[in-house]
């Protein structure tokens, strides 16, 4: 049986649940951009496929976007990563600084403007908390993709949710030095 959504769930629901999985996602999410070579960043599996510079641009300013659509219970039509942002480098350290000053926002909330009913684009309305839940699971997907790329390309893969392969490798020859 479901309850409904109170200020009280909601203000649970973020400090409680969210901003700490949230925090977790963005440095894991951070490493997968990082591990993006710029010399390699307009590789893609498929001519169909999103190259990895538009996946690494996507990921960071969706996930931007969701964060603020929650701060400020409104979906925003327009805004992103500025296009003088040209490396996979540049756009994770413009996605980190976004993120520090987007999160310190998000612990201030409280459960009445969480609450507030947020229409994404006319497809659907959901209380402005339930955008963080969304822009995870967005970030987490595209990140899945991304990462997908990574060896392809020539790349290492980070660390996901355990030790990677790569990371285990550094891992033993720094043990063995």
């Amino acid at each position: 049986m479901s309850r409904p959504l109170t200020p009280d769930l909601a203000e649970f629901w973020l400090n409680d649940v969210l901003l700490g999985t949230l925090k977790n996602e963005h440095r894991t999410t951070k490493k997968v951009l990082e591990a993006v070579p710029a010399d390699k960043s307009d590789y893609r599996p498929d001519p169909i496929s999103k190259s990895a510079m538009e996946l690494v641009r996507h990921i960071a300013a969706a996930e931007i976007r969701f964060l603020e659509t929650t701060i400020h219970a409104e979906f925003p039509s327009a805004g992103g990563l500025p296009e003088t942002i040209k490396t996979p480098a540049e756009v994770a350290a413009w996605y980190s600084e976004n993120f520090a000053r987007n999160f310190d926002k998000l612990t201030q909330l409280k459960g009445d403007h969480l609450m507030k009913i947020t229409d994404f684009r006319g497809l659907f309305k959901l209380p402005a908390v339930a955008f963080l839940q969304a822009g995870m699971n967005h970030s987490i997907h595209h990140r899945g993709q991304l990462s997908s790329y990574l060896r392809c390309m020539g790349a290492k893969v980070p660390s996901i949710y355990g030790e990677s392969f790569d990371d285990a490798q550094a891992r033993k020859a720094a043990a063995q030095a």
